[in-house]
């Protein structure tokens, strides 16, 4: 069973141009310290598991009000959700999935599938300097796999990239565009320390607001979208 551990009923925000409805699922495979959503890292036992055919009941009664859902985690794609996405499609909404792109090949049976409409991957540094940002060892090759899977897939997409002066160099987030040559979008995410998964990370500073449109403008012509999220 899938551990799903919260729903959030509306979103104006998480689904560009659509009323969505939010599935959390708990754990991850990555520890990036400033990770926004600590207690499903690291205690999940703490929320109730919603089974999967209370959230199906669920979200028929809110088609009325959305036209989206989106998964996100935790890391969704360190489970099986193949039979679980398919269950979704047959609601007739539009699926997106949020993921760190750690498993390219479960990902790529998605994207075969058509099982969603939209795939948003969180860039968490230049690939060079994934290990020391994200906490644990990678293959970086999986990276790069989900990353040129999500360009060609055709399928709507974003990728983005929470920044903050502790991790992240202004040249770093250059690089890292760079590396995503022929995506559609790109979104550099304001660092909030009101909660991190790392306690000391609540101490660390944002880039100024200035410095983020600073760096925008200079990456904007490499994609069709380049904003800012505060």
């Amino acid at each position: 069973m899938l551990p799903i551990k919260g729903i959030q009923k509306t979103s104006l925000i998480d689904y560009p141009h659509r009323v969505s409805s939010i599935v959390f699922l708990a754990n991850c495979n990555f520890r990036c310290p400033y990770c926004q959503n600590p207690d499903l890292i690291e205690n999940p036992e703490d929320f109730e598991t919603i089974k999967e055919d209370e959230l199906i009941k669920f979200l028929k009664k809110r088609k009325k009000w959305i036209n989206a859902l989106v998964i996100t985690g935790g890391e969704p794609l360190i489970y099986n959700i193949i039979p679980f996405l398919k269950k979704l499609k047959e609601l007739g909404l539009q699926i997106k999935l949020d993921t760190n792109g750690s498993n390219p090949e479960q990902l790529k049976e998605i994207i075969d599938k058509k099982l969603v409409d939209y795939i948003a991957m969180d860039m968490k540094a230049p690939l060079e300097k994934y290990t020391k940002t994200i906490g644990v060892k990678i293959d970086i090759e999986k990276i790069k796999k989900s990353i040129k899977l999500i360009i060609n897939s055709g399928i709507d997409h974003e990728f983005r990239m929470t920044a903050l002066p502790k991790l992240h160099s202004k040249k770093d987030i250059l690089d890292i565009t760079k590396q995503l040559k022929g995506a559609k979008a790109f979104y550099l995410q304001q660092f909030s320390p009101r909660v991190t998964l790392d306690k000391n990370f609540k101490k660390e500073k944002p880039f100024k607001k200035q410095e983020l449109k600073q760096i925008r403008d200079k990456i904007k012509d490499r994609f069709e979208v380049c904003e800012i999220r505060w």
